[in-house]
């Protein structure tokens, strides 16, 4: 019996959202014959904590801040001694790259998580990006996402291999059977949803001024989330006088507004490769995406599962929400489109693929 391989995941915590699901989903699913799975978390907190297998270990560092995490992280790593560390978040990656040489025996891999020129603003951030070609190998979700890493920072190409998120199909079909049409979504009105982080990169401002023209049509937006704009967002959304938009928070089951939602909206100005648009293609929900940066070319396939637009003219993209409510859509090929290029099997496979490959190595 051969030694198993162990690897060892890195993450702030088990928040909700799409790096924190994806290592979930990958730690879950990996062989047991042949990996041993750890995940170090900088804070022991976050939605996804109940739903990790039993017999992945969790190592808590219990510390706030990133910066401060450099020297446990390092230390854990020293003495735990994995085959493989695989950082999923992009501060994190980035800080660890320099440190990359003091453990020759050790694999590294790290899954990037943005554009990073869209999404790394501040310089001593970027400068870490000088030691990337440290590790082994880096994962990009997206075509946009690689062509970045290499035009903007310089890292070899053939350290880079694009693998697209996985969808969890049957932890969204055990959800959709115990969802209920939510209470606020009215008869005889069109239900239009948003989801992501309250902030400014997820775009919610150009929706509310795209909403603004459509006052007077039967629609109500609903937007999930929560983060540091939800105060201003509201008050834009009075400013503008939009009865008909409703903050719904964090939602512990998004698909149940999904499952029922007439159109889903993407409004972000940048992505990475965004979850949220392949979970709505799960529930069979029509997807309407700014024309952003960050794989939404990839996930979206015209008229079959959605469209593609520019929101930052408001004009058209509130006519093309109009045009959209009013057709009809199919829901079986709008999940078939997501199912037959995302669903975790295929995904999971090259991510087992690339962590074998590394050892022969």
């Amino acid at each position: 019996m051969n030694k198993k391989i162990s690897v060892m995941f890195i993450l702030p915590d088990l928040e909700t959202g799409g790096a924190e699901r994806i290592v979930t989903t990958i730690a879950n699913h990996l062989s047991r014959d042949r990996f041993e799975i750890k995940i170090l978390l900088l804070r022991k907190q976050g939605g996804y904590l109940s739903l990790i297998k039993k017999d992945v270990e969790i190592i808590d560092l219990n510390i706030e801040r990133i910066r401060n995490s450099l020297k446990p992280i390092l230390s854990q790593i020293y003495r735990r001694k994995p085959d493989i560390v695989f950082s999923g978040f992009g501060e994190v990656n980035a800080y660890l790259s320099l440190f990359i040489k003091l453990f020759p025996r050790i694999k590294f891999i790290a899954r990037e998580t943005n554009v990073v020129s869209e999404h790394v603003t501040r310089k001593e951030i970027k400068f870490f990006y000088n030691f990337y070609n440290n590790y082994q190998k880096i994962i990009a979700q997206s075509d946009d996402m690689m062509n970045d890493l290499v035009d903007n920072f310089n890292i070899k190409k053939h350290k880079i291999t694009k693998i697209n998120n996985p969808v969890d199909f049957d932890f969204i079909n055990e959800k959709l059977l115990i969802s209920t049409k939510p209470e606020s979504f009215k008869y005889n009105y069109k239900n239009v949803v948003a989801i992501g982080n309250l902030s400014a990169r997820k775009g919610f401002d150009n929706l509310l001024k795209v909403f603004s023209r459509l006052k007077n049509e039967n629609i109500i937006l609903h937007i999930l989330g929560d983060g540091k704009d939800r105060e201003l967002l509201n008050q834009m959304k009075d400013f503008l006088g939009l009865k008909k938009v409703v903050f719904h928070g964090r939602q512990e089951n998004p698909y149940q507004f999904l499952k029922f939602a007439d159109l889903f909206i993407l409004s972000s100005r940048y992505e990475g490769f965004p979850n949220v648009l392949l979970e709505a293609g799960a529930c069979g929900t029509y997807s309407l995406a700014n024309n952003c940066r960050g794989g939404i070319n990839e996930i979206i396939q015209d008229r079959i599962n959605g469209e593609i637009s520019d929101i930052e003219n408001h004009e058209d993209f509130s006519q093309k929400i109009m045009q959209i409510l009013h057709g009809s859509y199919d829901a079986d090929s709008i999940k078939n489109s997501i199912k037959s290029r995302f669903s975790k099997e295929i995904i999971l496979d090259r991510y087992e693929k690339i962590l074998l490959d590394l050892m022969k190595k």
